[in-house]
């Protein structure tokens, strides 16, 4: 059994969040180059051109590539040989963005109350997810979502007879409703399966995966193939100016289900595909 100090998670949580604001990772970037590669409209391909440009100098500047620097979604993938001690877990997981999001001079934009909207100025609570893995090791990621992809989210129950067209219509319709406000060129995440919580999770965290890296299961990496040629046919474009290029990359995750049921949820993540990972 290894045993860790939750204070440890502070320092690194604190740089993830200022790096993960300011630093697109080379996934990402190549994927816009290449993009820039097949885009057939003029503006789409301009619109390209200055997102390649802004995170050039995001990450030269040491500046937020995006002025919403998000919700911090951290994301703790322990290992089952590790034993926890100090501050509670999920204190040090806030103190960290705490610091990341002061020290790092990110916008802070959460509120502390749904309704009464008044803002922590710290960009606290983080939106904290746990789990449990094989080792003694913990990797920590930290995922910005900015509003304008999250709030475009969507989820819906299918009958079981819909099948893989239901869920594929789903998505049509969805990306026709939310058109440019995602910020195109975006990475779609599908959940699809298990229960509500569990569904919309998959999805979000299907944003994780490197643009390009299919599904392990052929079934499901062809259908990420498919949806993601459908959604390009949308002519929504980057930035929403119409083109090719509405989506850089679609990924499904999928997870066992009632014998009632098809549950769906879609998450987009924008072109400031923001995220950061280190392993202590």
């Amino acid at each position: 059994m290894r045993v860790l100090q939750t204070e440890a998670l502070i320092p690194v949580i604190e740089k993830l969040c200022i790096k993960a604001c300011c630093e697109l990772n080379d996934n990402v970037m190549d994927a816009f180059r290449k993009a820039l590669e097949t885009e057939e409209s003029p503006i789409g391909k301009q619109s390209l051109e200055i997102i390649v440009e802004n995170g050039e100098f995001a990450k030269k500047e040491q500046l937020p590539c995006c002025h919403d620097t998000g919700v911090a979604v951290v994301l703790l993938e322990c290992g089952q040989e590790v034993c926890w001690e100090g501050m509670p877990l999920e204190d040090a997981v806030n103190e960290g963005v705490r610091r990341g999001y002061t020290n790092g001079y990110l916008r802070k934009s959460v509120v502390a109350d749904p309704l009464n909207r008044e803002n922590t100025n710290d960009n606290t609570p983080a939106m904290l997810h746990v789990e449990i893995v094989p080792g003694n090791q913990v990797k920590v990621t930290v995922m910005p979502k900015g509003g304008g992809s999250e709030n475009m989210g969507a989820f819906k129950v299918l009958l079981p007879g819909e099948g893989k067209e239901g869920v594929k219509q789903f998505l049509l319709e969805t990306v026709a409703k939310v058109g440019g406000n995602p910020c195109p060129p975006y990475i779609i995440g599908i959940g699809v399966g298990g229960t509500m919580d569990t569904c919309a999770w998959m999805a979000k965290k299907a944003l994780l995966r490197p643009i390009g890296e299919r599904n392990s299961n052929p079934y499901y990496a062809e259908l990420e193939e498919e949806f993601l040629e459908a959604v390009n046919k949308s002519g929504i474009g980057p930035i929403g100016m119409g083109g090719t290029v509405t989506a850089l990359d679609v990924h499904i995750d999928y997870h066992g289900v009632h014998i009632t049921a098809l549950p769906v949820a879609i998450n987009f993540q924008c072109n400031a595909a923001r995220q950061a990972s280190e392993v202590i």
